[in-house]
């Protein structure tokens, strides 16, 4: 009885998960099917599928998705590395705190893309200039989300662990990190959603590579299915970052795994 109950309840959820996607694309190749949709602004689904099927085969597709995904994973870990340590730093240490804080709030209020024409004038047009936005965005976001947790922390954990003799270095081993990671687990997932954003929008306004380029490529030439390929693909790259972190938090955390509403 409790495995067919377990069972059932996948069932349900993967039934409450899909069923949406499966009704719109259902009624969108029907439509396409019966010309009540115009084929150049709304190509069938079985047309866009065979396109990426004939990416994937010529190897255009796997290109393109590595050329972001490189450039997000870059940028991204520049930022993370940085964006822990300050907001660690940021909830530890209040002189440190009072000095980076306003800087920080100043970086997150700044829309990245804006800096571009600085960034390339004093960059040049290359690599560097695209990955400053993208770690600029998961410094900000993981900084703030770190910063969060620390000030959250229990200070009867701290006082306890005081008195026991613990130093800064046990304090920070024993206790900030450890009651940090679920909050920091957030921030990641949240830096990943917006790094692939930052990530797409800067290859939108100039790169000789990546999926940005491929949808811009696509909407300038009418090769409308390559530009729903495009926006799928980075949707898809959305939900394996965000359900792949989750995954891991729950092995790596399970302290800070909420039970699922029911």
């Amino acid at each position: 009885m409790p495995v067919t109950s377990a069972w059932m309840t996948r069932l349900r959820d993967a039934v409450f998960s899909w069923w949406l996607p499966v009704a719109i694309i259902g009624t969108w190749q029907a439509s396409a099917s019966l010309n009540l949709i115009s084929p150049l602004f709304f190509p069938a689904p079985s047309l866009i599928l065979q396109s990426g099927w004939q990416m994937i085969l010529n190897g255009e597709w796997q290109s393109q998705v590595g050329a972001t995904l490189h450039r997000m994973l870059i940028g991204a870990a520049l930022g993370l590395s940085t964006g822990f340590a300050c907001g660690l730093l940021m909830g530890m240490l209040s002189p440190v705190r009072k000095t980076l804080e306003p800087v920080v709030s100043v970086l997150n209020s700044t829309p990245k893309l804006a800096v571009m024409p600085l960034l390339l004038l004093f960059l040049g047009v290359g690599e560097t200039a695209r990955l400053v936005p993208i770690a600029l965005t998961a410094f900000v976001t993981l900084a703030m989300q770190t910063l969060d947790a620390v000030r959250g922390v229990d200070p009867g954990f701290v006082e306890m662990a005081r008195n026991y003799g613990a130093g800064r270095s046990a304090l920070l081993r024993r206790v900030y990190f450890p009651a940090c990671l679920p909050q920091v687990f957030t921030g990641l997932r949240l830096t990943a959603g917006r790094a692939l954003v930052i990530t797409i929008s800067v290859e939108l306004l100039g790169s000789p590579d990546g999926l940005g380029r491929m949808i811009w490529m696509a909407w300038q030439t009418f090769a409308t299915e390559k530009l729903y390929i495009g926006i799928f693909s980075t949707a898809m790259l959305g939900v394996l970052f965000h359900d792949g972190l989750a995954r891991l938090e729950a092995r790596l955390v399970p302290w800070g795994v909420k039970p699922r509403g029911r």
